[in-house]
């Protein structure tokens, strides 16, 4: 039985590519690419005549049968037109049903947008999320970002140029004066971050309409205030007047004041 190799391709200069990437792309018996036209121009520049077969967003699902038949006699290497297959790009499905199967299934590293964007952007790297593509209806857009105000950990997402002014508008709105980086064109000719908070990146791009490829990363929510003992006192008595449990009241308190809920659930018994 084959394997399936998931390979990273360069999101702009052809050099981003791995010594291994190149190994594989050339020893396996067939290539499934999310455009083949892309793909071509990287495999004809590393002299890679490996055959090559579609595979993307539209016709995922009926292209399974024939890579798994494929796997069953050789190895696969799936790539996308830039990046990691599988993180935004068409994949997922094919390594569940590869998976299924029984057939190994070996990822390599390389390059992706999203984590070159995140650690050139200046905001927190230890914990984040990753949001993909925006919605591209702005109410939606709007539901997404209220969802992620309690949020502290750094945001990433992807956007287009055509909308990223709206975007900004909408995190604006709804997540106030955040810290911003839009990552554009990372890796090429014309690359490009833009950082600083929301109102000044904003009115940059108002000024010179973007272009190119674009990731977004955004600060996460601020550390909220600690409350004092006062504070915590009052939100303690207004809970347990209204009929709320010591223990329910005490977890929501701390949620909200930075206590610790033994703390607030202390005070509690005291005021009892």
């Amino acid at each position: 039985m084959g394997t399936l190799y998931i390979v990273p391709t360069p999101i702009g200069n052809l050099e981003d590519i791995t010594l291994r990437a190149l190994r594989i792309l050339k020893s396996v018996m067939l290539i499934a690419a999310e455009d083949t036209r892309t793909s071509g121009v990287l495999l004809k520049h590393y002299e890679i005549e490996t055959p090559l077969t579609s595979y993307h967003e539209h016709n995922k699902h009926s292209k399974l049968d024939e890579l798994l038949e494929a796997l069953e006699i050789g190895d696969v290497a799936l790539i996308s037109d830039a990046g990691t297959p599988g993180i935004s790009d068409p994949g997922y499905e094919l390594v569940c049903a590869a998976i299924a199967q029984g057939h190994r299934i070996e990822p390599l590293p390389g390059a992706n947008a999203a984590l070159v964007a995140l650690v050139g952007s200046g905001l927190p790297t230890d914990s984040f999320i990753y949001l993909g593509f925006l919605p591209k209806k702005a109410s939606a857009r709007r539901q997404l970002l209220q969802s992620l105000q309690g949020e502290r950990r750094t945001l990433v997402a992807y956007e287009s140029p055509n909308r990223l002014c709206d975007t900004l508008d909408d995190i604006q709105a709804v997540l106030g004066q955040r810290a911003v980086c839009v990552a554009r064109e990372l890796t090429k000719l014309y690359e490009e971050f833009q950082r600083g908070d929301v109102k000044t990146v904003l009115a940059h791009y108002r000024d010179n309409p973007p272009k190119g490829e674009i990731t977004l990363v955004i600060g996460g929510a601020p550390e909220p205030a600690i409350w004092d003992e006062a504070q915590v006192r009052a939100a303690l008595q207004q809970r347990l007047n209204a009929g709320e449990g010591l223990s329910q009241a005490a977890k929501a308190i701390a949620a909200e004041s930075g206590w610790k809920k033994k703390a607030v659930y202390n005070l509690g018994l005291e005021q009892s």
